[in-house]
């Protein structure tokens, strides 16, 4: 197995976790489920996430593709797309502040239209803006 198929690898499944944490930690606060406020859900998806950037970072030092160049305009994008994730989660979420259950839903569904969005950049390479 080489170092590329090892991050690679890493980072699909700590995107996949990341992803899946977002949806049930959502479902929880949505539902009122008390384990939404379990030390262990707030301290797993900052783990899986610290993984998810190491790999990218990694990732990038592998295949020396260079966010704000032109061979990574793709990734530029992406790496816009996931601090846009990163806010509408903590919208979604509600952190630090309550919002209405309208407010979050909206958040939740365009966090998830941002991810569909990283996925298809990361895939296909092909940026939007380019």
């Amino acid at each position: 197995m080489t170092l590329f198929n090892l991050a690679i690898g890493l980072h699909l499944t700590a995107a996949a976790l990341s992803v899946s944490l977002f949806v049930l930690r959502y479902w929880w606060r949505y539902a009122g489920d008390p384990r939404a406020s379990q030390r262990w859900a707030r301290v797993v998806p900052h783990s899986v996430d610290t993984v998810l950037l190491l790999s990218g970072a990694g990732l990038i030092a592998i295949t020396h593709y260079l966010p704000f160049t032109a061979q990574g305009a793709w990734l530029t994008e992406k790496l816009f797309g996931v601090i846009i994730y990163i806010v509408l989660g903590f919208i979604a979420l509600g952190h630090r502040c309550r919002r209405s259950q309208q407010t979050g839903f909206i958040a939740f569904m365009l966090g998830l239209v941002v991810l569909y969005i990283i996925i298809k950049l990361a895939t296909t390479k092909i940026p939007f803006l380019g």
